[in-house]
């Protein structure tokens, strides 16, 4: 660069130098005429220095930037001969690993000849042990004068009867450990569900009786050729039953809640002492009336103390006329709402949402309100599709229907409404059946379990809650008594319809007895 400036710089001199003598011989001034050769001189010899220096500092340049790129070539070849030193090392390496795997692949080659060898051998050995066990079988078979299979088939029936034993001991011991753990929960829970609800004691109401202050007062109420007692069935819908019992009434009738209108409007009507036709059908009317009324407000108030939330008013109606129905000496309404407190405590103590379980225990006898009015079908056909058609939700639906087992539960709430309404139901106290019926149950479950093979005695005790079984020891050995109670359990299941649950207990035993002359 600076070789170029100081050309340029000549250059420019003479070029300045040329117009400056090209003006003055245009001037004419011949005077100036030398002094501008003089001055064209200077810059001559000035550009010429210039040029030198120009010169002689592009060749130190040029040696330095020589001597620097010989040095950076060192260095280059430097690095070059040391990378080639690591590529011959790592090449070593490479070629010593080379060598030692294929020291191993031939290792490797002639302990596969070995293994192929003793296979060989051993193909060999097996094929001669075979054709010895062949001979000895024929042997077997000619000494103990029986074929292969059925010696096997044999063998495998006393193993089959060994294994039998042996199961039927593993499950009751599987049994025993699940009761263990399980049936205290289970107890808890349950416990802890009917201690939370209050137990009362109900009669069954067929018939209701109202006393008279007087025997004058039954010909009144009969009126002159029965007119007036005709107008009371004929509005009321009951039976009045008038007969020698002294200063009573009784008022019949399959509809409780008939008889209950019944009931109110005839105490009222004796009291009022104006007893004619249409007297009757106005204080009926009045006694229909306040009845509706009653029954609204009892349906409310259970819905209110369960706390579970709005319910459709044509389901609260029927709630409250449950009040006036009985099952089995039972009331109706108090056992859905205990059934009710006993599925929402055990939802409660299992993490379930303790408002639905209380929603379907109280709705899963709905349909019984039904059937006091003689709808065809079962009181759980009837409730499921009365409360389907209101809009309840499937997991209620599903515990309406499956509470007495006609569809399979599919839900745990299901499941908690069938347990509550057996603790309602089989609580002391809670129903009684007819004496024939009792007795007939108790026949029907010792029959059951008389039918079995090797039972020498069944006894039905307390009030059919238990089953006591007693076994021939000779033909029924201890395991086979864990089958038999399983065996007897599922017929009674299968075959009887009770409340509650029926424990069975098969009993062994052995005596001996001898008599000393």
């Amino acid at each position: 660069m600076d070789v170029l400036w100081i050309v340029l710089s000549g250059v420019a001199g003479l070029a300045i130098g040329s117009g400056c003598m090209v003006g003055i011989s245009k001037a004419g001034l011949n005077k100036n005429q030398q002094k501008a050769e003089q001055i064209l001189k200077e810059a001559q010899n000035e550009a010429d220095s210039r040029v030198k220096q120009a010169v002689l500092d592009g060749k130190t340049q040029a040696h330095d930037l020589r001597v620097e790129a010989e040095k950076e070539i060192k260095e280059r070849k430097q690095e070059s001969m040391e990378l080639e030193n690591k590529l011959l090392r790592r090449e070593d390496n490479l070629n010593f690993r080379d060598e030692a795997l294929n020291q191993k692949e031939r290792q490797i080659n002639e302990k596969m000849k070995s293994v192929a060898d003793k296979l060989t051998s051993l193909d060999e050995k097996e094929k001669k042990l075979q054709e010895e066990i062949d001979k000895q079988v024929v042997v077997l078979e000619s000494v103990a004068k029986m074929s292969s299979q059925a010696a096997r088939e044999e063998l495998f029936a006393i193993v089959e009867k060994k294994m039998e034993h042996e199961t039927i001991a593993y499950i009751k011991d599987k049994e025993d450990e699940a009761k263990a753990t399980a049936n205290e929960k289970a107890q808890n829970i349950i416990a802890l569900a009917i201690e939370r609800m209050s137990q009362q004691e109900t009669q069954e109401k067929t018939v209701s009786v109202v006393s008279l202050p007087g025997e004058e007062m039954k010909g009144r109420i009969i009126g002159r050729e029965g007119r007036n007692i005709r107008c009371f069935e004929q509005a009321t819908g009951v039976e009045l039953n008038i007969d020698d019992t002294p200063d009573l009434i009784t008022i019949t009738c399959f509809n409780p809640v008939r008889r209950e209108v019944a009931r109110l409007a005839l105490e009222h009507l004796i009291r009022d002492g104006r007893i004619q036709p249409g007297r009757i059908e106005d204080v009926v009317k009045k006694y229909q009336n306040e009845i509706d009324q009653e029954i609204m407000k009892a349906g409310e108030d259970a819905i209110f103390k369960l706390g579970i939330g709005r319910i459709d008013r044509e389901i609260v109606k029927l709630i409250g006329t449950l009040k006036y129905r009985y099952s089995y000496g039972q009331n109706a309404l108090q056992h859905s709402m205990e059934v009710a407190y006993i599925a929402g405590c055990m939802a409660a103590e299992l993490g379930l949402n303790q408002q639905i379980a209380k929603r379907a225990g109280l709705l899963h006898d709905i349909g019984k309100a039904l059937n006091i009015e003689q709808q065809d079908g079962s009181h759980v056909e009837l409730g499921y599709k009365f409360c389907k058609k209101h809009g309840e939700k499937e997991i209620v639906l599903n515990a309406i229907h499956s509470h007495h087992g006609d569809v399979e539960p599919k839900f745990l709430t299901s499941h908690l409404v069938i347990a509550a309404d057996t603790i309602s139901a089989a609580r002391p106290g809670a129903r009684k059946e007819s004496a024939q019926a009792y007795i007939n149950r108790l026949e029907n479950l010792e029959k059951i379990a008389n039918g079995f093979d090797g039972v020498a005695n069944a006894f039905a005790i307390q009030a059919g809650r238990e089953i006591r079984v007693l076994v021939n020891p000779e033909h029924v050995d201890d395991l086979t008594c864990v089958k038999l109670a399983r065996d007897i359990r599922d017929k009674i299941e299968s075959e009887l319809t009770y409340p509650g649950q029926i424990k069975v207990n098969v009993i062994r035993e052995t005596r001996a007895q001898e008599y000393a002359k």
